[in-house]
């Protein structure tokens, strides 16, 4: 967070490219100052603020900064509209005597940035959505910038590679807005970067993204990739095996057919409360093990392991195997609590909500938790190891 000098320094200087002022709290142009700073277009590598309770003129309002003012500030971070997910702090602080909310905004090594599929830069004091060659700077930003690993190429990919097709008809009109897309001329290899598929236009070599979002044989790049399914009567894993399959393809084809095959195993009973009216339960809260399993795949490695996620059915419990240990912000001691998250595969993570596989970033193991609870099943229990974390779901009785 800034400290008080730079604070004082920002305000009297007034708006410019790296600080904007708010009068109170609108949430749609704050949302897209947001985007703007994370984009840093011109490349200043300056922590950008949105000041909220101070005019455009530099007077502060003095509006009241309550905790959940701050709270709905701080969800603008993680609510999935502005993807990848911006940097930022925020934090009550005092002008002139008065209170005023402060949005710190580090500048995004994972440009463009997007709020609500569009692109918004600021120039000068002024934010703006950005124009084909504005993207065409940020695309080139990243290219140069310490990319985490789901944006490396990978070597010896074309765009023969990908599938195209799912690209155009499927995931660029869930990812870019409508009126965006009707006036998008860019070429689609421009795209494909623009949406990070592609290591650039003139580099069209897929990227760990791409590849696993639209590639014909993802596994053939990334061995891991892939999900092993095992069935086993018993609560041992020397007992006997009666289904096993490795699930390979996209992200979409994995996760859909995974939770197919767990739907199926899912054993269902049928209670008739009265002659007219019967009761359907399961052994498990589908939507519990969806949280987990996607979760799973979008927070595993791909990168330090040819390992791939185990989802392990026994008698009495349900294993998930994650290779890779815990990440950045997540420890062993608050693994599968809320509040607490962080992202070894940021646009992995994007493109996951983009697809529809993600609710709300932070919220998968609550969600799971919550599923649980109201089934009258015991929450699931972490296991975090340096290579691999275990997510269990002990069996109850029946669910409804």
């Amino acid at each position: 967070m800034l400290t008080e000098q730079e604070l004082h320094v920002l305000w009297r200087e007034g708006e410019s490219f790296r600080v904007e002022f708010k009068e109170r709290l609108v949430s749609e142009p704050i949302r897209e100052a947001i985007c703007a700073f994370a984009n840093d277009l011109p490349g200043s590598g300056q922590t950008g603020v949105v000041m909220i309770g101070v005019r455009d003129n530099g007077d502060v309002a003095g509006m009241e900064i309550t905790d959940e003012l701050l709270r709905t500030l701080t969800d603008m971070k993680t609510d999935g509209n502005i993807l990848p997910l911006p940097s930022m702090t925020v934090g009550k602080r005092v002008l002139q005597g008065r209170e005023i909310a402060v949005i710190a905004v580090e500048p995004s090594d994972s440009p463009p940035v997007k709020y609500r599929g569009q692109t918004f830069v600021r120039i000068g004091p002024r934010r703006g959505i950005a124009t084909p060659q504005d993207e065409r700077i940020l695309i080139e930003k990243r290219r140069y910038g310490n990319r985490p690993f789901d944006l490396q190429p990978i070597h010896g990919t074309t765009l023969s590679d990908l599938d195209l097709n799912r690209f155009q008809t499927d995931y660029l009109p869930r990812a870019i807005a409508p009126e965006v897309l009707e006036a998008n001329d860019r070429e689609l290899p421009q795209q494909l970067a623009g949406s990070k598929m592609i290591f650039s236009a003139d580099v069209a070599e897929a990227t760990v993204l791409g590849m696993l979002v639209l590639g014909n044989n993802p596994s053939e790049s990334l061995p891991g990739a892939y999900v092993q399914f095992l069935r086993i009567v018993g609560t041992e894993m020397a007992d006997d095996v009666v289904d096993e399959e490795e699930i390979r393809g996209t992200v979409t084809e994995v996760i859909g057919r995974l939770e197919s095959k767990l739907q199926s195993h899912n054993r269902t009973a049928v209670d008739f409360a009265t002659r007219s009216v019967e009761r359907r339960s399961h052994e498990y809260p589908l939507s519990a093990l969806q949280q987990i399993v996607r979760n799973a795949i979008m927070h595993r490695t791909y990168e330090e392991s040819n390992a791939p996620v185990k989802v392990v059915w026994f008698s009495d419990r349900i294993e998930v195997s994650s290779p890779g240990g815990v990440y950045g912000a997540v420890t062993p001691e608050n693994l599968g609590e809320g509040g607490v998250t962080d992202y070894r595969n940021p646009n992995l993570a994007e493109a996951m909500k983009v697809l529809g596989f993600v609710q709300r970033f932070g919220a998968g193991i609550p969600l799971a938790r919550r599923a649980l609870e109201i089934a009258g099943q015991p929450p699931p229990e972490f296991q975090a190891m340096p290579t691999y974390v275990i997510a269990t779901v002990h069996r109850g009785n029946l669910s409804t």
